[in-house]
């Protein structure tokens, strides 16, 4: 797999990856290491593509959404199950460092690629799997989708008003967190083989419904030990108070966290409601999330008295956890952002120019980049399949064939 380029380094610069993962879990895992200089093949089903392709939004039939999740990958196009196809792809991989896959357990095995066959071409290859629920288990067959994940896990019970039904994001975030984990797991499974040259690639096996159920963090644990089922809140935070989302004078929407003793001490001096630090209702956090309903009233009043632009400064001056609840609009418009070039500009050859989020997180001494864009169906089937040494007329043929 070569890929000519003078791309900006990044930390995972000569990490080369061949990618066959459709819509957001699998892809976004690889496009957060070519975030850090990592070298990726897209790989999509000719005529077909990618399904993330066909979820809004769109501009003029050009998919965006497409365009962050797959930025700074090769685009190819590849037709896995034909034996034409299979041989080809033998070649993508044998130099490759990572494979990443979200196919049902089993599918590629159908194909004849197994790890076998594909350990066989390359010892060292490292491979993720994403699935909904796992390689094994009664579900493993099952297919998977962010909102299943998320209602699984325990997520979606807890996410709503506390008198109303549960509420799931308008965000598949389940399939963010378990691109999440699947990166840092290549990341885990490059680092050991690194220390043990000896050893063959391993197998990643993540599940996006046991990433979203890990980042729940204390559920389990609390249940375990205390027989307690949490569910909805609202915007009310369960385990420290005052943690709501509140209105202000000119009708505007501030969210506050007050979740250690000291900051609470500055929101009653910036809100002039110190004497509540002498009431045993409010005086420690504790007391306060059984009082919540009585705190959220008076702290509520206080705030309602106050424009946004009041509470921004009255807050900003005592140093009390505040923001505006913003939307992508004020996004692009905070000075933090801008200062930090959050959002950034980026070469798309069908769009010309796109703005999308940065690299996160940043590094001192091997920045990542957005080199550009995710490619057009088959834009660099030249560009890759010639590397690997294959003629114009050879490619013209696989084309003609729809192997590629």
């Amino acid at each position: 797999m070569t890929m000519n380029t003078r791309e900006p380094a990044g930390p995972l610069t000569g990490l080369r990856i061949v990618d066959i993962s459709t819509v957001v879990a699998g892809p976004f895992a690889a496009g957060l290491l070519g975030d850090y200089g990592a070298e990726i093949v897209k790989v999509e089903m000719p005529g077909v593509g990618d399904s993330l392709r066909a979820l809004a939004p769109h501009k003029e039939g050009v998919p965006l959404w497409w365009k962050v999740t797959n930025r700074n990958k090769k685009g190819v196009t590849l037709d896995l199950r034909l034996p034409e196809g299979r041989d080809l792809f033998a070649k993508l991989v044998a130099d490759a460092d990572v494979l990443v896959e979200n196919f049902r357990p089993g599918t590629l095995d159908g194909w004849g690629i197994t790890r076998t066959w594909l350990q066989g071409l390359n010892p060292r290859l490292t491979i993720l799997r994403v699935t909904g629920f796992g390689q094994d288990g009664p579900y493993a067959g099952r297919p998977g989708f962010a909102r299943i994940f998320e209602a699984m896990s325990g997520f979606t019970q807890i996410c709503g008003e506390e008198d109303g039904r549960p509420l799931h994001l308008g965000y598949p975030i389940s399939d963010a967190i378990a691109g999440l984990f699947g990166a840092l797991g290549i990341l885990a499974a490059l680092h050991d083989l690194a220390r043990h040259p000896e050893r063959r690639g391993q197998e990643i096996d993540c599940s996006a419904t046991e990433a979203m159920m890990r980042t729940l963090e204390f559920l389990a644990i609390e249940y375990d030990q205390l027989g307690a089922v949490r569910t909805r809140s609202g915007n009310r935070s369960q385990y420290a108070a005052p943690g709501n989302v509140y209105r202000t004078a000119d009708d505007k929407w501030a969210s506050i966290a007050a979740s250690t003793q000291s900051i609470f001490v500055r929101l009653c001096a910036a809100l002039d409601l110190k004497h509540l630090l002498e009431d045993p209702r409010f005086a420690l956090n504790p007391a306060r999330v059984k009082n919540y309903l009585e705190l959220d009233e008076i702290v509520g009043a206080a705030i309602g008295k106050l424009t946004l632009a009041e509470l921004r400064e009255t807050f900003t001056r005592h140093e009390v956890g505040f923001s505006p609840i913003y939307d992508i609009a004020d996004v692009f418009a905070d000075p933090q952002f801008a200062a930090r070039q959050a959002i950034v500009s980026v070469p798309d050859g069908e769009l010309g120019s796109v703005r999308m989020q940065g690299v996160v997180p940043r590094f001192s001494e091997t920045p990542g980049a957005v080199r550009h864009a995710g490619p057009a169906m088959g834009q660099h089937n030249e560009e890759v399949y010639g590397g690997l040494g294959l003629s114009a007329a050879e490619i013209a043929a696989l084309r003609a064939r729809k192997v590629i």
